[in-house]
């Protein structure tokens, strides 16, 4: 199953890496800024993906690429969460998601201080990106948590909240950002969606 194509930041960046306010990092961004767009809470974890082909009957986890190293405790936990009954009878699929909690990242403890889990953000069947009620659908199926819908607006909107600071859904600390997508999912004329993120650490 293909890795999880890379998510644009919203501007440009100076040499230290620091935003250039108003130099869109798309011509697609800046069109389409004052649109409407959903917003997810980011979650500050390790890319996963969860893998299952129906024509071999088999499931694997992996990585946001194919040799990313994987803990063995969240590993074991993904074993937890996907036992292979759950798939069964199912169409091949590769479920995107974030592993988070104590020892990912820095701050992983915040979201999880005991253990680590996993959010789902987003499923591939075939070539379909699946639609948000869907996704919740067979989150719900899988009886798996997904990233929770904190507003809709305009970039700027979302940046705003951002750049003020808003309370994680995970716990009382700040939320690491937002991934926002366009009310109406899009294409890019390269054939690269068009989803971007804002992080709150950029603001600083």
């Amino acid at each position: 199953m293909k890795e999880y194509h890379k998510i644009q930041s919203t501007y440009k960046r100076d040499e230290k890496g620091r935003f250039i306010i108003g130099q869109w990092s798309t011509p697609e961004l800046e069109y389409l800024k004052d649109n409407e767009w959903v917003w997810t809470e980011k979650v500050d974890g390790t890319n996963i993906r969860i893998m299952w082909d129906a024509d071999m009957n088999t499931l694997r986890f992996g990585g946001k690429t194919n040799n990313a190293q994987m803990p063995t405790f969240l590993y074991d936990r993904l074993v937890q969460l996907f036992p292979v009954e759950k798939f069964v009878g199912r169409d091949s699929m590769c479920l995107y998601g974030e592993g988070y909690g104590r020892k990912i990242q820095k701050g992983g403890g915040l979201y999880n201080p005991n253990g680590v889990d996993f959010v789902l953000f987003d499923v591939k069947i075939g070539e379909w990106w699946l639609k948000r009620h869907v996704v919740e659908e067979l989150a719900a199926e899988l009886e798996i948590r997904v990233v929770p819908i904190v507003s809709t607006g305009t970039i700027a909107e979302a940046e705003e909240l951002v750049r003020l600071g808003f309370t994680s859904e995970w716990g009382d600390f700040t939320a690491e950002g937002l991934v926002l997508r366009p009310a109406i999912e899009l294409k890019a004329r390269n054939g690269e969606r068009i989803i971007t993120k804002i992080k709150h650490k950029d603001f600083k």
